[in-house]
């Protein structure tokens, strides 16, 4: 009977690289964690600090650099951030050099709710605390507050971020109890008296007509409401 070396050959040198594998795995793992990097995507560290998602991690887990990778959860460490209330998102992962890398993406608020309550309405049309942080610069909501007409309220705001001309220049919501919206302008004295949200596209079609020709007349100051609650036109009252 021959004996097939090639293949003895490669068996010993498949249990040698297992071998070496296993050894690199274990020694791996019983490494510690060398450095703790907290990195903040989109907006930066507007409502949150670095010292923020610090504490937290040590209250969580005490000093992660003291444990080794197999000690490290990385879903847990991911759950304890998204907890806070300023977090939208959060990736955790460890690097090659032994560095644990947290990433964090904040929320972003829309609007500045004043109510019985105040808070801020976030991208996603969620309540959001404020930050002792930073304070954003976002249009104010005031008036008959509640579930529905927030919900009025966050479809005007997205469709305003389409439109760079609305995105500066509202600067509040007012809404009445019949769940109709009075828009107050940055620049202007007059009221846009918006009706309900139906329409938008063409209620916002027609402003903007109405406004190039008023600046272009110079007559925007003689307006004290401009209202489009009404089918495709621009019915204005004089001050």
């Amino acid at each position: 009977m021959r004996i097939n070396w090639s293949f003895i050959k490669m068996g010993v040198l498949l249990l040698v690289v297992m071998g070496l594998y296993a050894f690199s795995n274990a020694r791996n793992s019983n490494k510690k964690v060398e450095n703790l990097q907290i990195k903040f995507e989109g907006d930066q560290n507007l409502y949150m600090t670095h010292e923020t998602v610090n504490k937290l991690l040590i209250h969580n887990y005490g000093d992660l650099t003291n444990l080794t990778k197999e000690h490290i959860a990385l879903n847990n460490i991911e759950k304890a951030i998204e907890a806070n209330e300023m977090v939208k998102k959060a990736q955790v992962f460890l690097t090659v050099n032994g560095d644990l890398v947290a990433k964090v993406t904040q929320r972003k608020p829309i609007a500045r709710v004043e109510g019985n309550k105040k808070y801020y309405l976030d991208e996603d049309g969620k309540s959001m605390p404020f930050s002792r942080h930073h304070s954003a610069r976002v249009p104010l909501i005031t008036g008959e507050i509640n579930e529905n007409s927030l919900g009025d309220v966050y479809k005007i705001l997205k469709y305003s971020e389409t439109d760079e001309f609305l995105t500066k220049n509202i600067i509040g919501i007012h809404i009445t109890g019949e769940r109709k919206y009075l828009l107050k302008f940055r620049m202007e004295d007059f009221v846009v008296d918006l009706g309900n949200v139906e329409g938008l596209d063409k209620k916002f079609s027609n402003f903007r007509a109405f406004y190039v020709k008023a600046y272009k007349d110079k007559s925007l100051e003689d307006y004290h409401t401009v209202s489009l609650a009404f089918n495709n036109q621009v019915v204005c009252t004089k001050n």
